[in-house]
Formats: C-alpha cells, structure tokens, sequence
C-alpha cells in the first residue's frame, strides 16, 4: 500500500490573504506605489517577502489587486452614484462621495487612484499608466451616463456630456490633492456645494 506523501503542495497558507491584502492598500494608499517599500508591505501585512510574492506575485501585480479593492471597497461610491436618477444627483453623489472617502478619519487621506503614481521612474511607468487608464475609465463611465440624462432630456440639449465629465472629475481628483494635503473636510464639502451651484437644469 502506498503512503501519501505530505507536501508543501495544497498546504493552506499560514495568513488571511484578504486581511493582507487590505493592509497592503493602506499602504500604497498612504505612500504611493515607489513611496511603499517592500519592507513596508511586508510588515503591514504581516508575511515575509517569499510568502506574498507567492500569494500576490510582484509588486506590481500586488498594487494591480490593491487598487481593485480600493475600486471595490473605498472607492465603489462612483457605481453607485452612477445609479442616481439624475445627472446632478451623479455629480453631487461623486463630489460628496470624494470628499468623504478621501478625508475618513480612520483611513489615508486623498485617493489611492490618484497619488499612487503621478510621478515615477522608470520602474513605476507601468503602474502610472495604469492609473491613468484608471481614472480615465472613471471619467468615460460619467461620460456615458450624462449622455444618457442628454438623450432622456434631464440634461439641455446643448449639454457637452464630454466637457461635464471632465469638469465632474477633475473637481474630485483636485478635492482628492488637497485633502491629501491637509484640507478638511467641512471645507472640502463647501467646494464641492459652490461647483454645482450653476449646473445645468432642462
């Protein structure tokens, strides 16, 4: 009779990869993809470095599933303010949904999508234009829908759904900067209010 020879294959790991990988988006949401170093990573989230490159791979390929939990988690107000029945309410639940996520007292200021990678080296390129294809998504999926409330008639004929998602988005990644730098939130939220004021009505 054959004995079963014990492995390392199918071994369970020894950590919650989830909860890893939850303190690894803290982490390159706090520092950036070059600012968080590996030792940084590994510390936060418990593991050697053996460990999370065979969880994760590399560290590219680590930020690429981080920055999906952030799309999916922190960052998942924009599904959902897509689904507000009007183009303002769009814009109001984006603007108001940044300010809250970027200044949660418990959590990194700013957003993970836009500090991550403004500026790289040579090593960093393809981790910026992955958050540039990030937030440029982002800005094409309110693109589509004001193009909607343009051909449902609850935006005016004339509206640019284009220029109205920049205008949209541009505001919430500015907010996103500056409450990285320390800007509160009551004041953020005053921004927020004052650009909508002149939206356009049907």
């Amino acid at each position: 009779m054959r004995t079963r020879q014990s492995g390392r294959t199918g071994r369970p790991r020894g950590f919650d990869t989830e909860e890893a990988l939850e303190r690894a988006m803290l982490v390159f949401w706090e520092h950036g993809y070059e600012g968080a170093s590996l030792a940084d990573l590994t510390s936060a989230m418990g593991i050697s470095a053996t460990s999370m490159y065979a969880a994760f791979g590399n560290k590219e390929e680590l930020f690429r599933k981080a920055l999906e939990r952030y799309s999916d988690g922190p960052g998942s107000y924009l599904v959902r303010a897509l689904e507000e029945p009007t183009a303002l309410g769009v814009a109001t639940a984006i603007l108001n949904g940044t300010v809250r996520t970027t200044t949660r007292p418990a959590h990194p200021h700013g957003c993970m999508g836009v500090q991550g990678a403004l500026t790289t080296g040579d090593s960093g390129r393809e981790v910026r234009d992955l958050l540039a294809a990030w937030r440029n998504n982002g800005c094409s999926r309110v693109r589509e829908r004001f193009q909607r409330a343009v051909d449902d008639g609850d935006l005016p004929s004339q509206a640019d759904p284009g220029l109205l998602a920049r205008y949209v988005t541009t505001l919430s990644f500015g907010i996103a900067v500056q409450a990285a730098s320390g800007v509160g939130r009551d004041e953020l939220q005053e921004v927020a209010d004052a650009a909508l004021r002149d939206w356009p009505l049907h």
